[in-house]
Parts: C-alpha cells; structure tokens; sequence
C-alpha cells in the first residue's frame, strides 16, 4: 500500500508542541510575554478540541489538514492533504479504542486504503521494517497550540492590536526568534519540557528553517484560538496557519471499516506461518 510520507509527515510539523513557555527575550513587552505564557500554560490542560491548518511547506508546498481530538475517551483524527507536487494526495490517522489506523486516498494492491498497527508502539511489518506507531501518536494527539510558547523567545515579542477569529474577540501577539534562541530559553526546563521542545524544533530543522516569526491570538480566557508560523527552509517559505474552532466539545471518531483495513497484525502472523 502507497502512502505519501509528505502527507502525514506534514501533518505532525506543528503539533510536537512543548510545555510551557520557557523564558522571554530580553527586549520583549513583558505584558506580552506574561499573556503568552497563561497561552501555553492554559495549552496543557485536558480538553478535546477541534482545529484546521492551511498554509504552505518548503518541501510539500500547499497544504490543508483538520483534526479532532478526543480526551475521555482518547480518540484522535487527523486528516492532511498535500494539494500539488510529487507528494499530492491526503492521508489520515486515526486513533480509536487505543489502535492506530493510517489510511490514504489512494489504494494498495490489495485494494485497501487503511492498516491498521494496533496499540502504539513499536511493530514489525510482514517485510521486516520497524514501524514506531508511538512517535506517529505522541506527535498527533496533542494540543499544537503548545507551540505557541516560542513565541515568549523572541526578542520584539509585542502585541500587535486585537481582532475576531471565527466570531470570538482575540488580542494579537508577534515576534520572531531563532530556532537556536527558542532552544536555549528551555536550558533550565525539566527533561521532559526539553525533549518535547527539541522534538517540535528538530520538524523545523528538518525544513531548514532557522529563524520563526510567529502570531498568536489568544482570547479571554488564554486560549490560543490563532497560530501563525512563517520561516524559510532550503526550498522555499514555511507559512502554516493553525485555527482552532471549539473547545471541550465531544469528539466522536470511527474505526475504519474492516472490509477496507489491512490488518498489520495478521499479515505479521501469515508472514510467519
């Protein structure tokens, strides 16, 4: 089965996410800096959320992707399309009742658009490749507006006026920094901050791209409704746009149908016998 790793590696580029925002720059509005940090502290709450993302990637180009995800019980869709290139077409994850579905537009030879990995972790396919399903879910399921907290780095973090997203008031924050300035502002964060940031930071590496400018609305209950991120890689311009639409709604997500699935288990097991 063919899936575009453009695709579904996009998907993830934002929501790597980190803990909280891990220090300001030194010429940034402190006003600024203190609402971006209740933004990324208020990020690490539990709550089922729903958001797009659009824009466009160095490498894929332009692209669109929808999500859901689902707190009690943990459920997640995450659905991404790149709309040109060598990489065009969509890809889906989908995590129901603790099994990792990944699915695509476009069929396999067997006439089938979804395998199924079961549990997160790590599996072997029938052809002996490693598959780390776990990484896929830690890096789609979580909240990407923790990203948001980079923008507490940047030395002329400054809030840029108020506007409406989707119907609610928000104020706007901007600033740019560096890859190696937002790294540095974690030095003193625990591991697990450390590791969560360096995850999120080594996707925009991989895209070339060194230096973010970044732009935050948040309303007034801190919650980001509106993430910008422009840069530029090795082939061109980073631009992605993160829209959250609700908050703390239920979220339902279906299991693909069987009769569509290739089950990665059983294949393992008849690769066996």
């Amino acid at each position: 089965m063919r899936f575009s790793v453009g695709v579904l590696g996009l998907s993830a580029l934002l929501v790597a996410g980190c803990a909280a925002a891990g220090g300001t720059g030194g010429g940034s509005d402190a006003a600024a800096a203190a609402a971006v940090t209740r933004a990324a502290e208020k990020a690490e709450e539990g709550v089922s959320l729903r958001y797009r993302m659009t824009g466009r990637t160095p490498e894929e180009g332009r692209i669109e992707a929808e999500a859901a995800i689902g707190v009690a019980p943990p459920v997640m869709s995450l659905k991404s399309t790149v709309l040109g290139g060598p990489e065009r077409g969509t890809g889906e994850f989908r995590l129901v009742g603790g099994v990792l579905y990944v699915g695509s537009d476009e069929a396999g030879q067997d006439g089938k658009h979804w395998i199924k990995f079961g549990a997160p972790g790590s599996s072997d396919t029938p052809s002996g490749i490693k598959v780390d399903t776990g990484a896929m879910v830690d890096r789609v399921r979580d909240n990407p507006s923790h990203e948001g907290g980079f923008l507490a780095s940047a030395d002329d973090l400054r809030k840029a006026g108020s506007g409406t997203v989707d119907g609610v008031r928000t104020t706007h924050y901007t600033g740019t920094a560096t890859v190696d300035d937002i790294r540095a502002s974690y030095k003193d964060e625990d591991a697990g901050v450390r590791q969560r940031t360096e995850k999120s930071l080594a996707q925009y590496e991989k895209q070339g791209v060194d230096e973010l400018t970044m732009d935050l609305w948040v309303d007034a209950q801190d919650r980001t409704r509106r993430l910008r991120v422009q840069g530029f890689g090795r082939h061109g311009e980073l631009d992605l746009t993160i829209t959250f639409l609700d908050f703390g709604k239920p979220v339902t997500v279906r299991a693909p149908p069987a009769s569509d699935t290739l089950d990665m288990a059983e294949e393992l097991r008849k690769a066996q016998d």
